[in-house]
């Protein structure tokens, strides 16, 4: 017998069984006990499916009526994976070396020689800021010594350096069609222990199914319900997780109010996920770190208005300059409010929660993607369904890395 053939006739065999008890119980109820369709007043059960509206001579109690739940969430039997596919591995190149910078006002020296010295009369500048990272080309070792050329004859040493081995490599997904459920991301490092999915939503009852899910697997979601305070997923049948451990996508092929064409970038600040649209299907989707309270990303619709491969990005908002930045050579930059920008951030270990002064952060690979897709002119949404980001202008600035 096929693998997934043998795989599927036992998933339901083991539905069926599950509900064998309540149709056992509804078979030997009396006949007023048995409603709902033609057939109930003589006990007969649909045989196991998936049924809906009028069903003529049987009813659909037992494994049918769990069937039929599933169904109308969207779960059929065998699971059916999502549609989607990896951007090319080869997007998270760049032609960049980095490193963050470890030490207070670091000096920048004139020539490798003067860094040997150590001679800080002779630096040219210093970076400040509290959060810096710098691009280097080039290396040497001298005595043991490592330094690092951050421009054409300017160097540093590997005392304020501490080099970034390679960038982080997680890619969105790409998708041939607009999938029919939502899906997201599960952000393992947000849970204090492995996320493991339970039976029932909340956390009054124990019932922890075994199934642990990874970080960054992607999974589809099928529905939500409250409990308290608190949203929970519905992942697999009879499988809930926390909301807060789920980035989620909910595919909408409905321009936003003011947006003319066919093409537009979607940015959910709860959900920390970013969707772009394309002839009305989603074509790709990700995750992103957005603006970090009092610097939130905007809510609004904005147009790309400049892209650049890379460029520098400094600044601060605090007087005491304790929120300063300053970033070498961000890579595959688009502007779309005032300095608010959709860039890669090397400097970022993981994504999925807000982080930055303002702009809205990509990997490196997921922003030369998206940097390869979009035009000048692009429409970008952005919004907050939970509607905690401010909307009043006056509380902006023009924003930041």
């Amino acid at each position: 017998m096929n693998k997934h053939l043998f795989l599927s006739v036992l998933l339901l065999f083991i539905i069926f069984t599950s509900g064998y008890q309540h149709a056992l119980a509804v078979e030997q109820a009396e006949p007023s006990q048995v409603t709902g369709a033609p057939g109930a007043e003589q006990g007969v059960i649909c045989l196991p499916g998936i049924y809906t509206g009028e069903q003529g001579d049987c009813t659909p109690l037992g494994p049918s009526a769990y069937l039929t739940r599933m169904g109308s969430m969207g779960i059929t039997f065998p699971l059916a994976p999502l549609s989607a596919g990896k951007p090319d591995p080869a997007l998270t190149i760049v032609d960049y070396r980095y490193g963050e910078v470890r030490t207070a006002n670091a000096p920048v020296y004139p020539s490798v020689e003067d860094a040997l010295k150590g001679n800080k009369k002779a630096a040219t500048r210093r970076i400040d800021s509290p959060f810096s990272y710098i691009s280097y080309t080039d290396e040497a070792v001298i005595d043991g010594k490592r330094f690092y050329m951050v421009e054409y004859g300017e160097w540093m040493t590997a005392n304020d350096i501490s080099r970034i081995g390679s960038v982080p490599l997680f890619q969105g997904q790409t998708f041939s069609r607009t999938p029919e459920t939502a899906f997201g991301w599960v952000l393992g490092f947000l849970s204090p222990g492995p996320v493991e999915t339970k039976r029932t939503p909340g956390y009054q009852e124990q019932d922890y199914t075994g199934h642990v899910l990874n970080h960054h697997e992607i999974v589809k979601v099928y529905s939500e319900t409250q409990v308290g305070e608190e949203s929970w997923y519905m992942v697999g049948p009879d499988e809930w997780v926390n909301d807060k451990v789920i980035a989620r996508v909910i595919p909408n092929t409905t321009p936003p109010e003011g947006a003319d064409g066919d093409r537009w970038i979607e940015i959910n600040l709860y959900e920390q996920t970013l969707a772009v649209y394309d002839g009305r299907e989603l074509v790709f989707a990700t995750l992103i770190a957005s603006g970090l309270e009092p610097f939130w990303t905007r809510p609004g619709l904005f147009q790309i208005y400049e892209k650049l491969e890379t460029t520098p990005m400094r600044g601060s908002f605090e007087a005491d300059r304790s929120d300063a930045y300053y970033l070498e050579d961000v890579p595959w930059t688009m502007y779309f409010d005032q300095a608010r920008a959709l860039h890669g951030a090397y400097w970022r270990a993981n994504l999925g929660f807000p982080q930055s002064h303002g702009c809205v952060n990509l990997t490196v690979g997921d922003s030369r993607w998206l940097f390869d897709w979009a035009e000048v002119g692009d429409w970008v949404y952005v919004w907050d369904p939970s509607g905690k980001t401010p909307v009043d202008p006056s509380v902006y600035t023009a924003g930041g890395a």
